[in-house]
């Protein structure tokens, strides 16, 4: 599961990449300064980790991780193909979320492509962009199921009447994810493959001074995008920058408080990040590992087991399961089991976000 950083060329992308990754992206003050996608598999901060840690004592800690994408700067009329037009497209393609950095700062020293700073016309830039590209796959699906509808197939109608909403909605400007859909459209949807249908997470990248409150920017960006079901986060990206260049969490923190925040703002992207992509995370603790796992909202115990190990999921027989919650409050697994408040669950048990398991199997 991937989150692609999209945006117009030199906005703070790969800035940002750089702040959540370990790697190196490179980060220059021109236009399409990445060309090729860098890939970072980034830690996703929980306290629930670091608290199992502290009571399990462990050899060692795996947390979840998310990765991310930083995807080469957008220009108007790449879905035409100008600029890096269709390897960007290409790319936003093969990633299941999308984290859209939005300049939201006044700097003479760095280059803007279009001049000035105007958050929701770039916004509006890439929107159209991407529109235009789901318009053009609509109207592609829509030649060949006409046909078929015609003939009298009723999944042929049924499609053509979706692709058909769809295609209204794009022509009004209006993105995939905006458009309402029951269960058995959304399933559709997804063979569809939409660049605007899948989730996104707007990154205000705003100054210093900004990085608590926001400012007049921001305020714009959250109103043109409230009715698109999606998430606003405030982030000062250089700031940001400068923080994980130093040495030692003391230093940071000291930063961070001169500034007003609890806690670096790539922790809470990251952690927006992992909930855009529908993911949550399941607990493995023992001396040896405690272990963060993902799975996706919705995950059964089976295919819980499987992110493990697939013959996990195979010879599944059932899961031993205590409440992150009861955990804390018993202290250990084994006050847990004497408390009675370990569960045995079978194969049609919902993972919850925080259980922590064990798995019987059999293979």
């Amino acid at each position: 599961m991937k989150a692609g950083i999209v945006g117009l060329p030199n906005v703070g992308k790969s800035t940002l990449f750089n702040c959540l990754s370990s790697a190196k992206a490179q980060s220059a003050n021109f236009p399409f300064c990445t060309i090729e996608p860098n890939l970072g598999v980034v830690n996703v901060p929980d306290e629930r980790l670091e608290k199992l840690e502290e009571l399990v004592d462990p050899e060692r800690v795996q947390p979840a991780t998310v990765e991310i994408v930083d995807i080469a700067g957008l220009v108007r009329g790449a879905s035409k193909g100008e600029g890096l037009g269709n390897q960007f497209l290409g790319n936003i393609r093969e990633c299941n979320a999308i984290i859209h950095v939005l300049r939201c700062f006044e700097n003479d020293n760095i280059v803007h492509v279009d001049g000035n700073v105007n958050p929701i016309r770039d916004k509006e830039t890439i929107d159209i962009e991407l529109q235009l590209k789901d318009l053009e796959t609509v109207d592609k699906r829509l030649e060949k199921v006409n046909r078929a509808a015609k003939t009298g197939d009723k999944d042929a109608q049924k499609e053509q009447a979706i692709l058909l909403k769809f295609k209204t909605a794009l022509e009004s400007g209006i993105s995939a994810r905006s458009v309402e859909v029951d269960e058995d459209e959304a399933l559709l949807m997804k063979g569809f493959q939409l660049l605007t249908a899948k989730p996104i997470l707007y990154v205000c990248n705003v100054d210093e001074a900004s990085a608590k409150d926001g400012n007049d920017y921001v305020d714009q960006v959250k109103e043109a995008v409230k009715d698109e079901n999606a998430e606003v986060i405030v982030l000062a990206v250089a700031t940001e920058a400068d923080i994980t260049e130093l040495e030692t969490y003391e230093e940071r923190q000291i930063f961070l408080e001169d500034i007003g925040l609890d806690e670096p703002g790539v922790s809470r992207l990251v952690r927006a990040a992992y909930k855009l992509l529908n993911l949550q995370t399941y607990f493995t603790a023992g001396v040896k590992e405690v272990r963060a796992w993902t799975v996706e909202v919705g995950a059964t115990a089976p295919q819980a087991a499987g992110v493990i190990h697939t013959d996990f999921e195979k010879g599944f027989i059932r899961a031993e399961v205590i409440a992150y919650n009861d955990y804390v409050a018993y202290g250990s697994e084994a006050k847990v089991k004497e408390g009675g408040k370990m569960r045995v669950e079978g194969k049609e048990y919902i993972v919850k976000d925080g259980d922590i398991m064990h798995f019987r199997f059999n293979v």
